[in-house]
């Protein structure tokens, strides 16, 4: 992940696809890690790449978070047992799914000022 590219307040994710999002009023390629403070991109672009080091950010805010939304791409993938044990242990409830519904439930939760992370694997 990037320490240069983000974006330093969290947005909603205006519309995805084509291998990016747009959020904030400007698109970006590739995957996102959205905290609840700010938009990071991340280089997480296939499920098995999901590990801690991809959620790192996470864990370094975990006091600020209670919610992960991990958006898997176009299917739905279950990652790892102990990384979602570890989000557990964290005070984080943990919810895989594909991109598309993440967005939305990312967005929603955003909305209602919910402390929400989310890993998006960016979809063409």
């Amino acid at each position: 992940m990037s320490e240069e590219r983000h974006l330093p307040n969290a947005a909603p994710i205006e519309s995805y696809g084509n291998g990016g999002f747009r959020f904030g009023g400007m698109s970006h390629r590739g995957s996102l890690l959205c905290l609840p403070d700010s938009v990071w991109a991340s280089a997480v672009t296939a499920p098995s790449e999901i590990n801690e080091h991809a959620l790192a950010k996470v864990f370094e805010n975990a006091g600020a978070i209670k919610h992960c939304l991990i958006g898997t791409g176009k299917d739905f993938v279950v990652i790892p047992a102990a990384l979602r044990q570890r989000l557990r242990d964290n005070g984080i409830a943990v919810e895989t799914m594909a991109t598309g519904a993440a967005v939305r439930t990312y967005n929603i939760l955003l909305g209602e000022n919910r402390p929400v992370a989310a890993l998006l694997i960016a979809v063409d």
